[in-house]
């Protein structure tokens, strides 16, 4: 595979090998001459939003307090120890979108988003540890970071914000625009702004078990049928009437013990939750359509791009976007991979797909999913 200067010059498969889930790494001009992609003005109008995630966090008179967006007003810029918190930025910007493509050398199913922490001198949010990868692309003004690979993962109590209270930090760097710091899941860190600085966060998506489970059951209530009914044609008289006999129970679990779940159906539910949009995402039909006609035309002379919000996966002959799924026949796959994996299809692909993927890329287009290219 290449070599990446995002990677410091190591390929994808020796940064995986020898770092990922295993210890952080400092790449020094990771894109050389990286500029904020987005003015403050702009992000600060970004979290007034009610469809974007935002937090503000001060550390005012050595006190922390958290306040969830939409955010209608900010401390002045002058202020110092503030911080704000912008999630999903890439769902909302182009250039921010963009950036994220660069780290798609690792599978769509595990990134999550972009957030840009913005903070003023001094600003923070405190040591921490996350309970993902992330890498931390310093993106105007310079933030000192220190880290630890400690063990000791206790929490300071009765805070709004998830802090270490035995913080132990074993090294120290300072990152200028265009560094990069990649830590695995649950390295303690503790970033603050020497004078306003812009930091962009790159995350990944951990589900606990216990939550996959629970989607897991709730997906298969939807599906799985178990026929007949309770009964007991030998019930004799019982002298403790309030009990639940070992008969009624045994017969039940045996019933019960019936339900089978299949790889198969691990697939589509994972590729369905996996491509289910966040809550805060909201997908804008065009204010004026075109008719099929003209789409198809438009189509197969610009071609086709999903949207920044569109999430969009497959395995095997499963095919999942924006939380729905459906089967391709095996002339349709290809076409559909590679929209999947590109992101977009060129004109000539758009001519190459069959009636059925095109009709499934104009609903797809009505609905605010995919757009002409």
């Amino acid at each position: 595979m290449t070599k990446l200067a995002l990677l410091g010059g190591m390929t994808p498969q020796q940064f995986l090998r020898d770092y990922w889930h295993k210890k952080p790494l400092l790449i020094r001009q990771a894109i050389p001459g990286f500029q904020a992609l987005l003015k403050r003005e702009a992000l600060f109008e970004m979290a007034s939003r009610d469809d974007v995630e935002s937090r503000l966090i001060s550390h005012f008179d050595n006190h922390w307090e958290m306040q969830k967006g939409p955010l209608s007003a900010l401390p002045s810029v002058a202020k110092e120890q503030w911080t704000l918190l912008v999630q999903g930025v890439n769902l909302h910007d182009d250039a921010a979108d963009q950036l994220m493509q660069q780290f798609r050398f690792l599978p769509d199913a595990r990134l999550d988003d972009l957030m840009i922490s913005y903070a003023t001198d001094g600003g923070g949010v405190g040591p921490h540890f996350d309970s993902y990868d992330v890498f931390l692309l310093q993106a105007h003004g310079k933030r000192r970071w220190r880290i630890g690979a400690q063990k000791d993962l206790s929490l300071v109590e009765g805070m709004p914000l998830k802090i270490l209270k035995n913080f132990r930090p074993q090294e120290e760097y300072v990152l200028e625009p265009g560094d990069m710091l990649y830590l695995p899941p649950h390295y303690a860190h503790d970033g603050i702004a020497e004078g306003e600085c812009m930091t962009y966060s790159i995350g990944f998506r951990t589900p606990h078990y216990q939550e996959l489970a629970e989607a897991f059951l709730q997906f298969m209530a939807d599906t799985i049928e178990i026929e007949g009914r309770y009964a007991d044609p030998d019930l004799a008289p019982v002298r403790h009437p309030a009990e639940i006999s070992t008969a009624m129970v045994g017969k039940v679990s045996e019933e019960i013990a019936k339900i089978r779940f299949s790889e198969d159906d691990i697939t589509v539910f994972l590729g369905e939750y996996l491509s289910e949009p966040k809550s805060t995402v909201f997908f804008d039909s065009p204010d004026k359509p075109l008719s099929p006609a003209r789409f198809r035309s438009a189509a197969l002379k610009r071609g086709v791009a999903l949207s920044r919000k569109t999430r969009m996966l497959y395995r095997g002959g499963h095919v999942f976007i924006n939380g729905e799924s459906f089967r391709a026949g095996r002339a349709d796959k290809p076409s559909l991979v590679r929209l999947a994996d590109a992101r977009r299809l060129a004109p000539e692909e758009v001519g190459a797909v069959s009636e059925d993927v095109f009709e499934a890329l104009l609903a797809w287009y009505e609905d605010g999913w995919l757009e002409l290219g």
